[in-house]
């Protein structure tokens, strides 16, 4: 399968790092708080939506579990969309179907075409815009990167504190059909966003031709022959098997305890609150020239940080303990969150990220169908949600400890192997040579800190 990406600038062009990235910025902000907000924002519908169609809880969850699932699972069908007909077309098309979704959905006479229309159109259209916007965001920044991926990464928490409320009040005042209707209309500013996505345009050729672009593959597999980004798709899946776990289950957790109901509900805002703040700063830290080089490290930290902050949150018997677990749970995932991508785009480079996003949502889709109801089935078993959180908690630790020494012991020992290998091939000083596509490619792995690009040291390696 053949077929470039057309937005994609020539082998080599050096990212702006502002300039006309921070609209582009703007664009990944919003993208990425629909895509990750609305699964929860339009929870708030689901006891209306029980009293019309007289279903269960369990019956309405699954919407929210179909976004998540089409937003993730989807990634392998973007990674191709894209490579094939570039970003902005088809975040436009995703803008489109999210709003169609919706909408359609204000009409819907059944859960089942609930199911159909809020949660597969709108969780494809969704999954259309967020893969792309964080290409682009890669496209764009480079030394800049960790502290846009942190903006960005804002968005999730930001847009959460803000959906939630606007959706109870537009059901207070249109019910559910006039508010999934409004929201459909809301979904529009992804096509808005997508018209912010504007190609890396080429320089002009001087009097010799410029490198040519080598041909790629619609989904590019050959990124599984990176032991770092085996390693990274490992980790990333144990992590999202606990990951989401105490958000869903720490307000009941609460109730259990006996606090009341709008007390038990404020613990997400705290989270949120924190959260909000956690990722720029995350992100802004990482950015910094003597911490990148160990952003793979810093990312390990931060998956152990919040697995035990789950471990330690299991200990909680009031409200006082959980408030203070809902506050490092908040800076342990925002920090995740800040650079669960950055350190992606660090291991396989721009080139192939876009089939490497594509292929971790889809490894990680299946850990999220997983893990929140694997944890449900053991508190129906146990009825005790310390051990919801003890065994999140886990989880999330051991995908610490697979990133951290696969990384010390795996990619650590490759780079004096490879140093030698370089110098091997290394052509003589003064040796007047031609230089073709592949030479300029091999001169921009060589050399890339005079090219704009990360310097790949080990730590940044997996």
């Amino acid at each position: 399968m053949g077929g470039a990406v057309v937005d994609e600038g020539p082998t080599g062009i050096k990212a702006p790092d502002g300039g006309w990235g921070w609209a582009v910025l703007l664009g990944c902000f919003v993208i990425t708080g629909f895509s990750y907000a609305f699964p929860k924002a339009v929870s708030v519908f689901f006891k209306e939506l029980i009293r019309e169609f007289g279903i269960g809880y369990s019956d309405t969850a699954w919407i929210s579990s179909i976004l998540l699932a089409m937003l993730y699972g989807t990634g392998p069908l973007c990674s191709v969309c894209v490579n094939r007909f570039g970003c902005r077309p088809i975040m436009l098309a995703g803008g489109l179907l999210a709003s169609l979704g919706m909408v359609s959905a204000s009409f819907c006479g059944s859960i089942i075409q609930l199911y159909l229309t809020t949660g597969v159109i709108t969780g494809l259209g969704l999954a259309l815009n967020f893969q792309p916007s964080l290409i682009m965001l890669n496209r764009y920044f480079n030394k800049r990167r960790p502290m846009a991926n942190g903006l960005a990464a804002a968005g999730s928490p930001v847009f959460l504190c803000a959906l939630s409320p606007l959706g109870q009040l537009l059901q207070d005042h249109y019910g559910w059909r006039g508010g999934f209707l409004i929201l459909g209309g809301l979904l529009l500013n992804c096509c808005v966003c997508a018209a912010l996505m504007r190609p890396l345009e080429a320089p002009k050729p001087g009097s010799r031709p410029g490198p040519q672009r080598p041909s790629r593959r619609l989904l590019d597999l050959s990124v599984f022959r990176d032991r770092g980004f085996v390693i990274y798709a490992v980790a990333a899946s144990i992590m999202v098997l606990g990951l989401f776990v105490p958000p869903v289950f720490v307000v009941s957790y609460a109730k259990d305890l006996g606090v009341p109901d709008t007390q038990a509900a404020f613990l997400l805002t705290i989270l949120g609150f924190i959260d909000i703040f956690a990722r720029p700063t995350a992100g802004f830290i990482t950015g910094l020239k003597k911490v990148r080089p160990y952003s793979v490290y810093l990312f390990s930290f931060a998956m152990f940080f919040n697995g035990f902050t789950d471990l330690t949150g299991s200990t909680a018997s009031d409200y006082g303990g959980l408030v203070v677990f809902c506050i490092f749970f908040g800076i342990s995932y925002g920090m995740v969150g800040a650079l669960q991508f950055e350190v992606l785009m660090a291991i396989v480079g721009t080139h192939k990220f876009s089939s490497a996003i594509g292929l971790v949502l889809l490894l990680e889709a299946v850990a999220v169908l997983i893990g929140p109801p694997s944890g449900g089935k053991l508190l129906d078993a146990t009825h005790v949600y310390q051990y919801v959180f003890l065994l999140a908690g886990a989880e999330v630790v051991t995908s610490s400890f697979v990133l951290v020494l696969g990384n010390f012991f795996c990619i650590g020992r490759r780079p004096k192997a490879a140093a030698e290998e370089e110098e091997h091939h290394k052509p003589p000083p003064d040796a007047d040579v031609r230089v073709d596509s592949r030479e300029v490619e091999h001169f921009l792995k060589a050399e890339p800190e005079k090219n704009g690009e990360v310097v790949h040291t080990p730590e940044t390696s997996v």
